[in-house]
């Protein structure tokens, strides 16, 4: 018991410490300096503060603008030293606050006219990564159905690729897939026409691996991978995929990877909970699609194997970009649908983290998912490490290596690792599950003569209130999340895990399975302490719950639901105090 009070001291202590801490802080340009003196100030003394500085600092004090007279707002000419000289010297008891006048530049915005309606390149913050990099310098092999030069495709740059389904150096698009796909990652922008693309000054290698069907075999594929790899591309985007794992493939990819290219493939459009090959492999980034709402698209699929989710569209809103009519050749816009348009998302963003300066695929990768945008609520990994965010990505490439500092700031703004993140009501909520364990011990002191210390008790008792609730927060690649919330669940929450859901079943949040365990295994010497620790643990953790999240599923209101876990709580308080009748032993 001592052992397990220091521990839940460690743990709040480190999550103080933690929630506390802050990190490094921009630090933005600013040429002059914010004097807000306070309203109560007599202009007299604010006309007296003025002069000192003239004369200190040799320096002149105005007023904002005539709209500044009112809060007392001055600003003085200065750099870092002036800033930390006035914060320090008497003038900072006559003053809300002094501070840097920061500097704020305008958010790029092209010029293209149909950009408005480009609802997926705002959800991504591609405007705040514009104002770092376009991707100049990076090359991005699209394999696809080819790649046609429509007009908002003229002005981006390509490399020569290669037409893998008819042995021929033209790798023209027959389909308007391949070419869309394109478009996502580097359409022309700022020319005054059409849309825009995520890296626009990047380089695009067209490798037409599917034929004007939409099909394509892996051998060509496998071949196209290895063809952009031995011409230096840095991110290779795949907006296709089937079932089956291919020996070749799977060598193609690591060849690939051990070049540092990053790879991307569409997680696949099935709605299945498993991403369809080539997103499944291990060296390979796996997209999931979102819909404009940010939702899970109804399509895509999700679980194993999915690392990331982007816009990739629905119904009523699609992914517009320039590619041709198959059935004309003739160029147009339109609006796709698919994890097919969520993967070159990634692939833009991957190309501009690649000309930030981070070049190996695992850095990419770890940028991507550490500067995504997590959902809170995530059982079944619709979205992985959560929606993509071209902004803090590049924030976060530019940053360079990651220092001590960082790592700690990561782990207190994000990742499953981070205590404020279970706290706040992530994967699970640590606090509630620290109450419930704490609570279950304190059920069982009450009864102290009654319980001696065992190995059963003392696993009845994490059992029945919190379980080993950190194993919900875990992902494996290409497993299933289903047993990890399994193995992370209390009695209570049994009944949530087919469903992912944290609404409590009637059925197991009650004295059911406790009361089942003591009739079985009250006759037993040992394990009926397992049992009357089981149903301790239910008790505390049924009361918990309903303090904090009375939901019982069926159960309409939330009075209804909490009296329904009191009852609960009651009654496995009660069972426990009357199967250890008859084993009183002193503390």
């Amino acid at each position: 018991m001592k052992k397990f009070l220091l521990l839940c001291l460690f743990i709040f202590g480190l999550v103080f410490a933690l929630s506390n801490f802050q990190g490094l802080a921009s630090q933005g340009d600013f040429k002059s300096i914010i004097l807000d003196f306070r309203e109560d100030i007599p202009n007299s003394k604010i006309k007296e503060e003025i002069r000192t500085i003239a004369q200190q600092y040799n320096r002149q004090a105005t007023l904002n603008s005539i709209f500044s007279i009112e809060d007392n707002v001055y600003i003085v000419e200065g750099d870092r030293k002036v800033l930390d000289a006035l914060q320090h010297s008497p003038l900072r008891k006559d003053t809300e606050y002094i501070e840097p006048n920061y500097i704020y530049h305008q958010l790029e915005v092209p010029n293209d006219p149909e950009y408005s309606k480009q609802w997926n390149l705002h959800t991504i913050n591609v405007e705040q990564a514009w104002d770092e990099t376009k991707g100049d310098g990076v090359t991005v092999a699209v394999i696809d159905t080819g790649v046609t030069k429509v007009p908002d495709l003229k002005l981006t740059k390509f490399v020569r690729g290669y037409d893998f389904v008819n042995d021929r150096v033209s790798a023209n698009d027959d389909n308007g897939h391949g070419t869309h796909v394109a478009g996502t990652i580097a359409q022309s922008t700022n020319n005054g026409y059409g849309v825009a693309g995520i890296a626009y000054e990047a380089k695009v290698m067209p490798l037409k691996v599917l034929a004007a069907g939409g099909g394509g075999t892996i051998a060509d594929i496998a071949e196209a991978i290895k063809f952009a790899a031995d011409r230096d591309v840095d991110v290779i985007n795949m907006s296709l995929g089937g079932a089956g794992e291919s020996h070749l493939m799977k060598e193609a990819i690591d060849y690939a990877y051990n070049k540092d290219v990053v790879i991307i493939a569409a997680a696949g459009n099935e709605n299945r909970n498993a991403a369809s090959y080539p997103a499944r492999y291990p060296h390979v980034i796996s997209v999931a699609a979102t819909d404009a709402a940010g939702e899970k698209a109804p399509y895509s699929n999700y679980g194993a194997g999915v690392d990331i989710s982007a816009p990739g569209g629905s119904e009523t809103a699609k992914i517009i970009q320039n590619t041709i009519d198959p059935s004309t050749g003739e160029s147009t816009f339109v609006g796709f649908q698919g994890t097919s348009m969520a993967a070159p998302h990634v692939a833009g963003v991957a190309a501009l983290v690649k000309a930030s300066g981070v070049s190996e695929p695992e850095q990419v990768l770890d940028v991507l998912k550490r500067s995504a945008r997590r959902v809170q609520e995530d059982p079944l990994n619709h979205f992985g490490a959560g929606h993509l965010n071209a902004a803090e990505a590049v924030k976060l490439a530019l940053k360079g290596q990651i220092t001590f500092r960082d790592f700690f700031r990561w782990l207190r703004d994000s990742g499953y690792l981070n205590p404020r993140f279970w706290i706040d009501g992530g994967a699970v909520a640590l606090l509630p599950k620290i109450l419930m364990v704490v609570g279950s011990y304190l059920l069982a002191w009450f009864l102290r003569n009654y319980l001696p210390v065992s190995f059963g008790l003392h696993s009845g008792l994490i059992l029945g209130s919190s379980g080993l609730f950190f194993l919900q927060g875990l992902y494996v690649f290409d497993l299933p999340q289903w047993p990890f919330r399994l193995l992370g669940s209390s009695i209570p929450e049994l009944g949530n895990v087919p469903a992912g859901s944290t609404i409590l079943n009637p059925f197991t949040a009650s004295i059911l399975i406790p009361l089942l365990l003591v009739i079985l295994l009250v006759g037993h010497k040992t394990l009926k302490w397992f049992a009357i620790g089981s149903a301790l643990g239910v008790s505390a953790c049924l009361a918990v719950s309903a303090a904090i999240d009375p939901a019982v599923m069926g159960l309409g209101t939330e009075l209804v639901s909490r009296s329904f876990l009191v009852i609960n709580a009651l009654l496995c308080f009660g069972l426990a105090y009357l199967a250890s009748q008859g084993e009183k032993q002193k503390a």
